[in-house]
């Protein structure tokens, strides 16, 4: 659907680099997958062929990671010479009996194995075989080619609004580039220094402003320095212990596991609260966990959690990270879910409107120079992270087929677990990433988790289904029941 090619900065952004950083800590690597559940196999040469196009268009696709030395500046993307697309586009053939476990088991591999440095920083597996004629994908990327909202955008490169597609624009000629280490520290020098004196160029208006500001409202902007100073401290704060007195464990193993409800009933319930899809999406969480403690004999009455927020504009492109990560903590006691809800509310706007958003960068370039520990106090004391990102509205293919549901997986960067909603039509595709230290039993933390988004529903006065796909056959993307025209919709 895309039709031009979208710049590549030359180096990371500092929020870019952050996550890029952490791959020294196994637990913090920022690893994306997302998988998607099509109604028959891609058409391959027609896949290999747009996902070449894809890498010349979309940001860092085509690109390596280069560190300067002495981390001169932040970490460069540069050109291969040549994509490697038999090792980046693969095909398997799921085993018997070909369900829906059989994708997410495969994207599980994906989600717990290390980029290749040498390499540019994705892959996409396809699944044929599955029930009723029906295929999945599995796309792993490193978050610090882009966020979840960037790579939707970045999805469009891909799929077509019909199901026999059409013609798309040429891509690109990329030329190959190769800095040795001499040449990458002058690259990174002169970067730097460009990014110095566009500073400096600024500066004397930023100051004249300021100090007309502060002669006219000095009250106000001795105020606003001091909120600012705390904004940014409570932003990247250490924490010394985890608030869940039962996840607290943290292993390199993960489970992947999918939950999913109505948008419309999701919206429904949050109105009942005066709120948002996102308040009602964390009132489900925070009720689940709840309930969780509870069936393992333990009481809590607050959860820290990382609340990806967008700080994307407009006239942003798709590629690097435009959110900043804010970790508070939330009420997990609250047995009723509409109180739940307001609370919840009222703490997200809050930290909306931290002055420290306007800061992300330069806060991010301050963390990058920290040292390991310390990402690990800021980041694995926290319970459980939780992110919504706006899907497709519109049913979409990809080389002559269907998407019937698209779940996404986030990294856990050191939570407990990584909860991430995104939407697809009318269907709220909730991806759960979990650490198998925090979160041993997987399934009844499902149960747990349905139960969570039941309530919420409920206090919306909505009596609805709330589905657990790999668990139950009948509801299964794999399903092989029949639609009009011979398809197999899966559900």
């Amino acid at each position: 659907m895309g039709s031009k090619a979208v710049a590549t900065d030359a180096h990371m952004r500092p929020s870019d680099a952050f996550s890029w950083y952490m791959e020294r800590d196994p637990l913090l690597r920022s690893t994306v997958v997302a998988v998607g559940f099509l109604d028959r196999a891609p058409d391959r040469e027609a896949l290999r062929a747009v996902v070449e196009r894809a890498s010349r268009i979309v940001p860092g696709m085509h690109h390596v990671v280069q560190v300067p030395p002495f981390r001169l500046a932040t970490p460069r993307w540069t050109r291969t010479e040549e994509l490697d697309l038999d090792w980046h586009l693969r095909w398997v053939t799921a085993p018997p009996p070909g369900d829906a476990n059989a994708v997410i088991n495969v994207a599980r591999v994906k989600a717990t194995t290390a980029f290749d440095p040498a390499r540019p920083l994705w892959e996409i597996t396809v699944v044929e075989g599955l029930q009723g004629g029906g295929a999945g994908f599995v796309w792993k990327f490193h978050h610090a080619l882009t966020d979840g909202i960037g790579g939707m955008q970045l999805a469009l490169e891909m799929f077509d609004l019909e199901r026999s597609g059409g013609p798309r624009p040429a891509a690109p000629h990329l030329p190959a580039e190769h800095l040795d280490g001499t040449q990458l520290a002058w690259d990174a020098l002169a970067h730097e220094a460009g990014r110095a004196l566009g500073a400096a160029r600024a500066m004397p208006r930023v100051a004249v402003r300021t100090a007309v500001h502060s002669v006219r409202h000095p009250r106000a902007t001795t105020e606003g320095l001091l909120a600012a100073t705390r904004s940014v401290a409570k932003t990247v704060a250490p924490f010394k212990e985890t608030l869940s007195p039962l996840m607290r464990d943290r292993h390199l193993g993960r489970e992947l596991d999918v939950l999913e409800v109505s948008v419309g009933d999701l919206r429904k319930a949050s109105a009942a609260a005066d709120g948002h899809l996102n308040d009602a999406f964390l009132a489900a969480i925070t009720g689940g966990l709840r309930i969780y403690h509870q069936r393992h004999g333990a009481q809590v009455t607050r959860l820290r959690v990382t609340m990806p927020i967008n700080v994307r504009k407009a006239t942003d492109g798709p590629g690097g990270n435009r959110i900043t990560l804010a970790r508070f903590p939330v009420p997990a006691g609250l047995a009723d879910p509409l109180e739940r809800m307001r609370a919840l509310r009222g703490l997200s706007d809050a930290w909306r409107a931290e002055p420290s958003l306007a800061m992300t960068q330069g806060i991010a370039a301050g963390l990058n120079l920290l040292p390991a520990s310390f990402l690990a106090g800021m980041l694995k004391h926290v319970d459980f992270l939780a992110s919504n990102v706006p899907g497709f509205p519109m049913p979409v293919y990809l080389c002559g087929a269907r998407l019937v549901a698209y779940y996404p997986f986030g990294p856990t960067i050191g939570s407990a677990v990584n909860v991430t909603l995104m939407s697809y039509l009318d269907t709220c595709c909730v991806g759960i990433n979990a650490d198998t230290g925090a979160i041993p039993d997987i399934g009844e933390f499902m149960v747990c988790l349905r139960e969570g988004f039941r309530e919420v529903l409920a206090a919306g006065g909505i009596d609805a289904d709330v589905r657990l796909p790999l668990h139950e056959p009948t509801h299964s993307p794999a399903a092989s029941k029949k639609g009009k025209g011979g398809e197999a919709p899966w559900r």
